[in-house]
């Protein structure tokens, strides 16, 4: 006789539960290990805030290093999804490109604490053609989606956008932890950058208004999460994807384009690319089509700067 069913620790109901996004409760022990990652990333902030960039830099970059030796389920996740965008490359070669994204990114975690404790940074260039699109899409009056991903400094993007005179807002979603929101809203407002949490009653009706004074809606969109989603394919291989842009440009008439860091002949830049709309109506057959466009934009720029990508994020179900 085979044994009862049983629901997996981390299935969707279970999970919403315990999500406090969602109406759910934390449990003891995670509200006690909660408490414990909060003040231990407060303490840090603290202790690493008077030290100059260059040093925040490197000690992310080590943390970057430490964190691909000592993490075995992430480091596994990285080696397959990087099996899956790089069929080819021999495993040594994708190993050594995990372990480069890893240090890379802890390098931009160092940036973004020196963003915190109030450090001036550069702005990132915008390429030049890139701007004058990205302008002549706003010239069209009906607002922009700016389609991206967490891919280079991703926040030092939006800022370096805003601080060019473009008028982005970003679409974002309440941190697990609402301590965590607060010191992300607080590095928002040091870039000038405001954010649309998706849980906010009021989150439709502004983003709304944003498209309707002509300006751009920011939507990071390459990572899982809980939005709806269609499979669509993300180099070549089906992954549950956010179809908010897709739809939002779609009903709107709202230009849609995708951004991100890219490399550029003098270190990385801003590009921009338009993305084409105007054989696409309404309705799931278009807001497919024009997701399947974005993510294949998505994938060419990612595997254009592989180390600046999250491969450690479970992107594919297992």
């Amino acid at each position: 006789m085979r044994p009862a069913p049983t629901i997996s620790a981390t299935s969707p109901e279970q999970a919403s539960a315990r999500d406090v996004r969602e109406g759910g409760r934390w449990t003891a022990s995670q509200a006690a290990k909660n408490n414990v990652l909060y003040g231990l990333a407060s303490t840090a902030l603290a202790l690493a805030s008077p030290l100059p960039t260059s040093w925040l830099r490197a000690i992310g970059r080590a943390l970057g290093r430490l964190a691909y030796a000592a993490l075995p389920k992430p480091r596994r996740t990285a080696h397959e999804n990087l099996a899956r965008a790089f069929p080819d490359l021999r495993q040594a070669e994708r190993r050594s490109m995990a372990r480069r994204a890893y240090i890379e990114l802890g390098g931009y975690l160092g940036d973004t604490v020196a963003l915190l404790a109030g450090h001036p940074l550069s702005a990132l260039p915008i390429a030049e053609a890139s701007h004058r699109a990205l302008l002549t899409a706003l010239e069209e009056g009906r607002g922009v989606v700016f389609a991206s991903a967490h891919l280079g400094p991703w926040e030092r993007v939006a800022g370096s956008l805003v601080a060019a005179g473009i008028p982005l807002t970003t679409m974002a979603r309440e941190g697990y932890d609402a301590r965590f929101t607060r010191i992300l809203d607080k590095l928002r407002r040091t870039l000038g950058v405001p954010a649309i949490y998706r849980g906010a009653s009021n989150a439709h009706v502004r983003v709304m208004r944003t498209l309707r004074r002509g300006g751009v809606l920011g939507s990071p969109m390459d990572l899982r999460s809980r939005v709806p989603s269609i499979p669509t394919p993300l180099f070549g291989v089906p992954a549950a994807t956010a179809v908010g842009p897709a739809r939002i440009a779609l009903r709107t008439g709202a230009a849609l384009v995708v951004g991100t860091a890219a490399p550029g002949a003098h270190g990385l830049q801003i590009t921009v690319t338009r993305v084409e709309t105007g054989d696409l109506v309404a309705g799931v057959e278009g807001e497919a089509t024009l997701t399947a466009r974005i993510n294949d934009e998505l994938s060419r720029r990612i595997l254009a700067l592989p180390e600046g990508w999250v491969w450690m994020h479970p992107r594919w179900e297992r």
